[in-house]
């Protein structure tokens, strides 16, 4: 026998979106048995534009270090921000 689905409600905005589905288990709206794996190659990542302080020996090694590996020193800095906090 299966369980009894309930319905998701409508939402007025994202943020009560959010929080109703921090609050409430998904496995009682949704069969998760008759879920099927998708791909999405093209989904970009979002990303926000920061502004950084650097002193200028820093940035000059890094872009040392980026033109040996000839790449973009914005590029290295993410990769290796990316590399320290587990996320590479």
């Amino acid at each position: 026998m299966s369980k009894k689905l309930k319905s998701v409600p409508k939402f007025r905005s994202e943020t009560e979106e959010r929080r109703f589905r921090e609050s409430h288990d998904s496995s009682d709206h949704v069969d998760w048995s008759k879920a099927e794996r998708v791909r999405l190659p093209n989904l970009k990542p979002s990303t926000t534009a920061i502004s950084l302080r650097l002193p200028v020996s820093l940035l000059d090694r890094i872009k040392v270090a980026a033109n040996k590996r000839d790449v973009p020193y914005q590029s290295l800095i993410k990769t290796w921000l990316a590399e320290k906090t587990g996320n590479g």
